[in-house]
């Protein structure tokens, strides 16, 4: 494996080092491992999330690794004009956590609201950065094609920059996304070695580490209408979903006309994506899954997929069942993890004052 060392004394990861190739550096020491991540209250998490980013943080933390998970409620009107149900998004995503495997006692949750002193790092964060450069970040532009806004607010075009603020605040070298957060990342890591370069310290030593990605098995499922899947387009599998809803969004999905069902990302993209999908249920590959399939065409290839699906989270809605019980533990989560991250907040922006000169 090939690692590099931060001038923080946090060892870091090379960009292309998976999490298999985490496993030495973590179980050897996991305390020198921060990660943060993190998921908008704009509605429930789906398959996507789980596979490409929430499994692989539940993985982390069980090897020992510390975890932030940060609810930003501030960016949900980046691309709409009001937060709509921002309280109960905000409990779900709570609940899809501790559901999915997230030790709470262990974990930091809070929100963005919570926490004044990570938001107050946008300020020079955004100085670091050129207009030109927010406006060709690839994720900001299909955020804005799809935005429900008739115009793009300065939100939308600063919020990668807030999410180096929300990476950066806690020092975070790990942050496991899909590939299309890797642009945001890259801002993250822009910010960081820039930040590093125009405030250093006399020591020579530097304030940020370079944060790495960690990507999933998965790190893009499609919809069931062959696009991204995305909570705000309408083509996903909530992790909360029944059995009979998630049979019937998965009846929906687009296929193809061959009867014969293989594995073709490039070709058969949709079929692809949905043998995967099994695949990753079952612990199998996609090939495998493919060829019991068969010639059993569409149908039977829904069928596979529904089952499979449906076998893996019935643990998990369980779980979120029963958690749901008590809406109160969810906020007292809330609550102490604002209590930490307001520690480790305040701590970095008075670092941040010191070295620019401003306190």
């Amino acid at each position: 494996m090939t690692t590099t060392t931060a001038t923080t004394g946090r060892p870091g990861l090379d960009d292309r080092d998976d999490l298999a190739d985490l496993d030495g550096s973590v179980r050897g020491n996991p305390a020198a491992h921060r990660v943060l991540t993190g998921d908008r209250p704009t509605g429930p998490l789906h398959l996507g999330h789980y596979f490409g980013s929430l499994r692989n943080r539940v993985r982390l933390q069980r090897l020992g690794v510390e975890m932030l998970l940060v609810i930003p409620d501030y960016q949900v009107i980046t691309d709409r004009d009001i937060a709509d149900r921002l309280a109960e998004h905000t409990e779900n995503l709570v609940l899809d956590y501790l559901a999915t495997g997230i030790d709470a006692d262990r974990a930091t949750i809070f929100t963005h609201s919570s926490v004044p002193a990570l938001n107050q790092l946008l300020l020079p964060f955004l100085s670091l950065v050129s207009v030109a450069e927010l406006h060709r970040n690839p994720t900001v532009k299909d955020e804005i094609a799809h935005s429900s806004q008739a115009a793009v607010n300065g939100l939308m075009l600063t919020y990668p920059v807030h999410q180096a603020a929300d990476i950066l605040f806690c020092k975070a070298d790990l942050v496991p996304v899909g590939k299309d957060q890797l642009p945001h990342l890259e801002v993250a890591r822009t910010v960081a070695r820039r930040f590093n370069e125009r405030y250093p310290r006399p020591d020579g030593t530097t304030v940020f580490p370079r944060p790495r990605a960690l990507l999933g098995a998965a790190p893009l499922l499609l919809g069931t209408d062959g696009g991204k899947m995305s909570k705000s387009r309408g083509n996903s599998i909530p992790l909360g979903a029944d059995e009979d809803t998630t049979a019937r969004l998965l009846k929906g999905a687009k296929t193809d006309a061959d009867r014969r069902i293989g594995y073709d990302p490039a070709g058969r993209p949709e079929v692809s994506n949905l043998l995967l999908l099994a695949a990753l249920c079952q612990d199998r590959t996609p090939e495998e899954v493919a060829e019991e399939i068969g010639d059993g065409g569409a149908a039977a290839l829904k069928r596979t997929v529904t089952e499979a699906v449906n076998e893996y989270f019935r643990p998990i809605r369980a779980r979120r069942a029963e958690l749901a019980a008590d809406r109160g533990h969810l906020r007292e989560v809330l609550r102490a993890g604002a209590e930490r991250a307001n520690a480790i907040a305040d701590a970095t922006l008075a670092e941040v004052r010191e070295v620019m000169g401003s306190l």
